[in-house]
């Protein structure tokens, strides 16, 4: 039987989430990208392929509407995403990640596959996908939420 606190479990699970989303970050800077933060990772993939409405957006990532419209100001001046008319219903403006968005999305997967690679190296690569495969087995295969933001707020 383990002698280990149970709080420090999740502190160790953070950490190490912590430690991966402030890497991808520090190259996302160095690579001309140093206003990102973490949470705009959240909104570019709950925002999707198809591109969404503020209202949405706001329910998906669980905030408000004027929260998730900030926040798309904010990128949209920094050229990751555009509003524009919906096809489909001229009265609804959808949000969409611009060319600019897409290219960072791509490159965070990129720098996310480094970073398991390191890991891999530094445990061994049987020794992560065990840590992997056990953590599925905890916590089930369901996708991973994209409300983070809300239920951290």
């Amino acid at each position: 039987m383990s002698t280990e606190a149970g709080f420090l479990l999740p502190l160790r699970l953070f950490v190490g989430f912590r430690q991966l989303i402030d890497a991808v970050h520090a190259e996302l800077a160095r690579e001309g990208h140093p206003d990102l933060r973490p949470l705009h990772g959240f909104v570019f993939q709950a925002i999707g392929r198809d591109g969404t409405t503020a209202v949405e957006l706001g329910r998906r990532l669980g905030v408000s509407k004027q929260a998730a419209g900030k926040t798309i100001d904010g990128l949209e001046r920094l050229g990751y995403l555009e509003r524009a008319s919906d096809p489909a219903d001229a009265r609804r403006k959808l949000v969409r990640l611009t060319d600019r968005g897409h290219a960072v999305l791509t490159r965070s997967a990129q720098i996310f596959d480094e970073l398991r690679a390191e890991w891999a190296t530094r445990i061994g690569p049987e020794r992560l996908r065990a840590l992997e495969a056990d953590l599925v087995t905890v916590t089930g295969a369901e996708a991973f939420r994209l409300d983070v933001p809300g239920w951290f707020g």
